[in-house]
């Protein structure tokens, strides 16, 4: 009777005794083709051959080295069965896959056709870039493939990532980690359903909900995208949310760099600081940790919430940035107290500035205002107001050369206008009562206008009404050292002029209403922001007279 070929190759092994031999074939035929895979055997102290249920088996011990294809294996001692076509491995298992992949464990069974292994127990993968180990790994030689389904862990230099599941790509280094996924990092702890990991470069990809926490207790939720740990770069997709401490950022796409400290959040970024009850909202904005500043455009809009009078500020560009240590510490800064002089927190918002250039416009229900640029300090909550300022508190609009807006609590609490400064109200059709002076002093009462001081060369123009709300006079004050103005419920209610006042009182039939404006007179109505939803339309324009 002919002897198979395996056979005939395992005799000439037993006769020389398996202490030197040359490579010798064993040809395993497939149980579903025509095909035969042939392994290779380099070197067994023993063979062992027996029968079992009319199946031979043959058993090698001893420093056993096999080769299929491009892959060469070790372990202490194995068994070849010809009838299932499968070869197992006991005791210090190794592979080498294609010189660059090795697969080490306790027990391995190859099955021979399909090229398919299972690894169990203590089961470790190397690839010169990290290190896997699992109780049992299903290992695919056609794809170079491998998957565990019962908990596995990767090392990676300083990162260790967890998971129930996960599928090793040798030819990419990519892990593809399922179920209950942990990464851990110096910088960085994350957790997520599944997560796409590279070994060689370092990179995770996220697929799916991620959250993650850094060393400085920032934390990012994001369902896309990825992060570079070997160079600290990242980019989340799909409006990732990033908070630290106090601050909170979403946008649909979130990138930055650690190593530079620049960040980048565009498309309907939302900026929120609950310490100052402070938002932001923009299509674009940039900051730089390290430097603490911001810079946010494209239609950028600041909200300063409170309870029932929020107030919007919008503009072209908003920057902002950390009050310097030599303004804190000055002595006669605004806060110059011991709660400033001790509020070292780079991270503390009170004691950030914000600057608004370019077409700013603010509203809120008790004050509304324009100008070219503006600068506000978290320090004394204070809007610096400059070139060409227009202000509206109830009906009536100031003007001036700079404006400084007292906020507390949120709420307007001062105006004050430096030089030239203009106060119009509309009485009726072409009928506008004005006050003049060098300075004005606005002061509002829980948010609402109270009076207004006007001081230094004051004039003023202002009508009269009998105790039935008709129009009798105009009265023309020429000179005043102070003139005040009382409101009632954001109207005015009277006008009081204070040391050696010199004005003139016209009957209404004999006024000529053109000639009863002040110098510089303009009403400006048509750029008043009439609500919060107008702010980004009519933006400012070249001014005209009157």
């Amino acid at each position: 009777m002919k002897k198979p070929a395996h056979f005939l190759a395992l005799l000439i092994l037993c006769m020389s005794g398996f202490q030197s031999f040359a490579q010798i074939a064993v040809a395993f035929k497939s149980k579903t083709s025509d095909s035969t895979q042939t392994i290779y055997i380099w070197h067994s102290d023993t063979l062992r051959q027996v029968q079992k249920d009319s199946v031979d088996i043959q058993s090698l011990f001893g420093h056993v080295k096999l080769q299929s294809d491009k892959t060469l294996f070790y372990t202490d001692s194995l068994a070849m069965n010809h009838k299932d076509n499968t070869i197992e491995a006991f005791g210090h298992v190794h592979i080498n896959d294609k010189d660059s992949t090795d697969i080490y464990s306790d027990y391995m069974r190859y099955f021979v056709d399909t090229k398919q292994i299972i690894f169990q127990k203590n089961v470790v993968l190397k690839d010169g870039k990290g290190t896997l180990t699992t109780d049992e790994l299903h290992y695919d030689m056609n794809q170079h493939i491998g998957d565990y389904y019962n908990g596995g862990k990767v090392i990676n230099k300083n990162t260790v990532v967890t998971s129930k599941e996960g599928t090793y790509y040798e030819a990419t280094k990519d892990i593809y980690f399922k179920k209950n996924v942990k990464l851990k990092d110096p910088a960085y702890d994350l957790t997520a359903d599944s997560l796409l990991y590279n070994s060689e470069n370092q990179l995770a990809t996220f697929i799916t909900s991620t959250y993650i926490i850094d060393s400085t207790g920032r934390t990012i939720r994001t369902k896309e995208g990825y992060y570079d740990l070997k160079n600290h770069r990242a980019q989340f997709g799909k409006r990732p949310t990033i908070t630290d401490k106090a601050e909170t950022i979403t946008a649909d796409d979130i990138r930055f760099d650690d190593s530079t400290g620049l960040s980048l959040a565009r498309g309907h970024a939302v900026f929120r600081d609950t310490v100052q009850n402070l938002t932001l909202i923009s299509n674009l904005m940039i900051a730089n940790s390290k430097a603490n500043t911001f810079f946010a455009t494209q239609n950028p809009l600041i909200i300063l919430k409170q309870d029932k009078d929020s107030i919007y500020i919008t503009g072209d560009t908003v920057y902002s940035a950390r009050i310097p240590d030599s303004v804190l510490n000055r002595p006669d800064s605004v806060q110059g107290s011991e709660i400033v002089r001790s509020a070292k927190n780079p991270h503390d918002s009170s004691l950030r500035y914000l600057q608004i250039y370019h077409h700013v416009r603010i509203f809120s229900d008790s004050l509304q205002a324009v100008a070219d640029s503006c600068y506000y300090s978290g320090l004394d909550s204070i809007f610096r107001l400059y070139t060409n300022p227009i202000a509206w508190a109830g009906g009536f609009q100031v003007t001036g050369d700079t404006m400084f807006l007292y906020t507390k609590n949120k709420k307007p609490d001062r105006l004050y206008v430096f030089e030239n400064s203009l106060v119009v109200g509309k009485a009726y059709t072409n009928m506008f009562n004005q006050i003049k002076g060098n300075t004005l002093n606005g002061y509002f009462k829980d948010g609402v206008i109270d009076y207004m001081r006007s001081k230094g060369s004051a004039e003023a123009v202002y009508y009269i009404k009998d105790d039935s709300a008709a129009f009798v006079g105009v009265n023309r004050v020429n000179k005043a050292d102070v003139i005040d103005m009382i409101f009632l419920n954001k109207q005015l209610n009277k006008v009081v002029l204070r040391q050696d006042a010199d004005g003139i009182m016209y009957p209404i039939k004999k006024v000529n209403l053109d000639e009863m404006k002040l110098r510089n007179f303009k009403w400006l109505d048509e750029r008043r922001p009439k609500s919060k939803f107008e702010l980004f339309e009519n933006p400012i324009k070249p001014e005209a007279g009157g």
